[in-house]
């Protein structure tokens, strides 16, 4: 407990920096936007797949429902 107490009042500490020295570098260097896009391309990718996924998922529910697994 007092450790965390600890480890909260130094990450509080006065002297740090608001922003990470990373974001500024990327930013500063323009790869920033590279990250980004890395990061859209996979969210798009999972969107997609989760929908494609819901699509079968909904098709094998139908056809159990019209009892197209008793055959």
């Amino acid at each position: 407990m007092v450790l965390g107490t600890a480890a909260h009042a130094w990450a509080q500490a006065p002297g740090a920096p608001d922003v990470p020295a990373m974001a500024d570098d990327l930013r500063a260097s323009g790869k920033i936007y590279v990250v980004v896009a890395a990061v859209v391309v996979i969210i798009a990718g999972l969107l997609v797949y989760l929908i494609a996924l819901d699509r079968k998922v909904g098709r094998l529910e139908k056809r159990a429902a019209d009892g197209g697994f008793n055959n």
